[in-house]
């Protein structure tokens, strides 16, 4: 098994558009799929999950989207962290805190990791204004401040600055849509893990497609470099 297994979810969108519906729908289907994804995380005993809910650069999309995006994870942690916290989820949030985040949203947020945060069964992860490249800055900016030596900087001290050092990097990270692209996520945790395509629209992503991606996962050999 996988000790940590991490999502893309994209395409929302585009399935709404198939359909000839605003995009929206495409995100409020994309949750009934999140959390159908999550029940089978917890199934299999999937410890670590996440998904990349809003990056840095979604904040170049229409106002209108990005506003109901806003309020769409605010209220999404309003229905789901209860029942979350009753099947021990710890709830964390990788990103920057960035004044245009509503301050209901963060402190929505806020409550979620509070409420959760001593459960162990899983952690779920959202990357929520998350950017790769934002985080490997961020870190580098927090060397500099604690004022580290040069000379002492290594691999294993850029991973200690990371948002979340105590997180394994993922083994497995799913996309779907048939996009073949990383997007910005996880730049340097993801320097060894299994990439998987899945050509699916994330709302029509399940438990069933996430155990397959762990089957194909499974039959590949993990070499990190060596023979």
């Amino acid at each position: 098994m996988p000790a940590h297994v991490a999502c893309v979810m994209d395409g929302n969108g585009r399935w709404a558009a198939q359909r000839g519906l605003p995009r929206t729908e495409g995100h409020i289907a994309g949750e009934e799929a999140l959390f159908k994804v999550v029940n089978g995380a917890l199934e299999v005993g999937l410890r670590w999950f996440t998904v990349y809910a809003f990056s840095t650069e979604n904040w170049r999309r229409p106002p209108d989207e990005v506003r109901f995006l806003m309020n769409f994870n605010e209220t999404l942690l309003a229905r789901r962290r209860d029942e979350l916290n009753r099947r021990g989820v710890r709830i964390r949030f990788a990103g920057r805190t960035d004044r245009r985040i509503p301050r209901r949203v963060q402190r929505a947020m806020d409550e979620a990791t509070a409420l959760t945060e001593s459960n162990r069964t899983m952690t779920l992860t959202l990357a929520f204004n998350y950017g790769g490249r934002a985080e490997i800055v961020d870190a580098v900016r927090a060397i500099v401040r604690d004022e580290v030596p040069a000379a002492r900087v290594n691999e294993r001290t850029i991973g200690s600055h990371l948002y979340y050092p105590d997180m394994p990097d993922p083994d497995l990270v799913i996309r779907s849509s048939g996009e073949h692209r990383l997007s910005n996520f996880f730049l340097w945790e993801l320097a060894y893990s299994e990439l998987m395509f899945s050509p699916r629209y994330w709302p029509d992503f399940s438990s069933a497609d996430l155990y397959e991606a762990i089957i194909e996962y499974q039959r590949r050999s993990r070499r990190y470099g060596g023979v």
